[in-house]
């Protein structure tokens, strides 16, 4: 019962945001075709500024993979990571959450189809990738996206709070999963 409601609701809601909209720029006389066609303008002046940044991370992710450098640091720090009950497949996506949503969605992918979904290495990897942020990418886009250059307290700030992520994280799932 409740679940249809929702399936409802869920599929009206956006069909509803744009008709509010129109009708309150309509009441208020704004020149809803006009302004939607300048914000698109707009949108699409940003999405030009920002591929620079966007194919600089897409390189810096493609460099790690192609390396091996992934797989050198599971072997340097697999001893360490045992020792905290952490299993060295989740090493990659410590490492790639701060870069890219969809590569480190790749990777869960890969860990929950290696290992299954009701897998201890798959459900902290569940948990890690909702509890951090894409911090490279953030700072590339937005920043990038309006022009700052100087966003070295706000790098220092996200890979601090990635780093609490990953750490509460890895608390969460050994007191649930393990």
């Amino acid at each position: 019962m409740i679940r249809n409601c929702i399936d409802i609701m869920s599929s009206w809601l956006i069909p509803l945001i744009i008709m509010v909209s129109l009708i309150f720029g309509i009441t208020k006389k704004v020149p809803v075709y006009e302004t939607f066609i300048d914000g698109a303008k707009d949108g699409l002046k940003v999405a030009i500024n920002i591929v620079p940044y966007l194919i600089a991370i897409i390189t810096a992710i493609s460099m790690l993979r192609a390396s091996g450098a992934i797989e050198l640091a599971q072997k340097a720090f697999s001893e360490v990571l045992n020792t905290f009950n952490i299993p060295v497949d989740v090493l990659p996506v410590m490492i790639v959450r701060s870069l890219s949503g969809s590569a480190v969605l790749g990777i869960f992918s890969d860990i929950a189809h290696q290992f299954g979904p009701d897998s201890y290495v798959t459900k902290l990897t569940a948990v890690m990738v909702g509890s951090s942020e894409t911090t490279f990418y953030v700072l590339a886009v937005y920043f990038g996206a309006v022009g700052i250059k100087k966003f070295r307290h706000a790098l220092l700030a996200g890979i601090l709070a990635d780093i609490v992520g990953i750490i509460t994280a890895i608390v969460i799932a050994n007191i649930l999963f393990l």
